[in-house]
């Protein structure tokens, strides 16, 4: 794989470095070694930097290092997550589908609306392959653009793991400060949907913030229903959710939605306020709606499996 004349490499490790860097062109990029296969880096749209995953079982994924975004998971040539039409690859605002990063606040609060980790560049530090199964590991730090509206020190390493029908990832967030933090953080998955159809199983019996009509005010409540339909606008936040939820899309795929350490879910569809798109998606998003505490050195993990039957 040629590396672009942009960056720089090294031959005794396999992290390209920046010659000169800037919020967002001249990215850190690094790229996977050449040695380490069904993993390519190569340019996206907007001539971003993309990785491309692809399994020898035929699945392919692919993310963008800004945003440190999963754009694309296809399982028989059949993408099951969806990318808006509105959304746009400049490097100047966040990926509007896939999987976005909210980080480290989810929605609104004291910084902008679900954090910096979104529209912030991360960097390839590790690719392996096991047995046709390729897995990338992105880091996102700290710098004057998060520091300018989060004074703290961290590192957050991003793990995506592709298999023959699922794509896991790892989400580790590691307080590198000398003095103790919160957060809350969210992965703010879009998934191709025939909105009329799609449902969700597994949130029986879960404790509700309903945030409709009011995301400032929203209403308490307890999940009474088996299966979680979208018959309009929904924004629902479910508390202490069990560590499988199944998303049966509308377009005749059941996806398994497992996690470990993603105690919420976030169930999501704008209806007629993105009239262009939204028959076409469903968001179900794992979430971590409490405040994490970090002290200094230590770390919080969280873990996603998606999987189509």
């Amino acid at each position: 794989m040629a590396i672009p004349t942009t960056w720089s490499f090294s031959p005794t490790t396999s992290v390209a470095r920046p010659r000169r860097v800037s919020r967002f062109s001249g990215v850190a990029m690094a790229s996977a070694s050449a040695n380490v296969e069904n993993v390519k880096v190569t340019k996206g749209l907007g001539d971003l930097p993309k990785v491309i995953l692809t399994s020898v079982h035929g699945s392919e994924a692919e993310l963008y290092l800004y945003g440190g975004c999963v754009t694309s998971w296809k399982v028989a040539n059949k993408d099951l997550l969806f990318v808006r039409p509105d959304a746009v690859f400049t490097g100047q605002k966040p990926i509007s589908g896939g999987i976005p990063h909210c980080f480290p606040q989810f929605g609104p609060g004291a910084i902008q609306q679900h954090g910096f980790a979104r529209n912030m560049n991360w960097s390839v530090v590790s690719s392996e392959n096991v047995e046709g199964n390729p897995a990338i590991t992105l880091e996102l730090k700290d710098g004057p653009y998060s520091r300018a509206m989060w004074d703290y020190g961290f590192q957050a390493l991003y793990k995506v793991t592709l298999d023959r029908k699922t794509l896991s990832t790892e989400l580790k967030v590691t307080n590198t400060d000398e003095k103790p933090f919160s957060f809350t953080t969210a992965l703010h998955t879009y998934f191709s949907a025939l909105v009329t159809g799609a449902s969700v199983r597994g949130l029986k019996g879960c404790k509700t913030l309903n945030k409709h009509p009011d995301p400032k005010n929203p209403v308490e409540g307890k999940e009474e229903r088996d299966v979680v339909t979208f018959p309009g606008f929904v924004d629902c936040v479910y508390l202490e959710t069990p560590g499988e939820l199944q998303l049966d899309n509308g377009l005749g795929d059941v996806i398994t939605i497992k996690n470990t350490n993603w105690s919420d879910a976030v169930l999501w569809n704008p209806h007629l306020t993105m009239e262009a798109c939204y028959k076409d998606f469903v968001c179900v998003e794992n979430a971590k709606i409490g405040q994490v505490q970090l002290e200094p050195s230590e770390s919080w993990t969280a873990v996603q499996h998606l999987s189509v039957a």
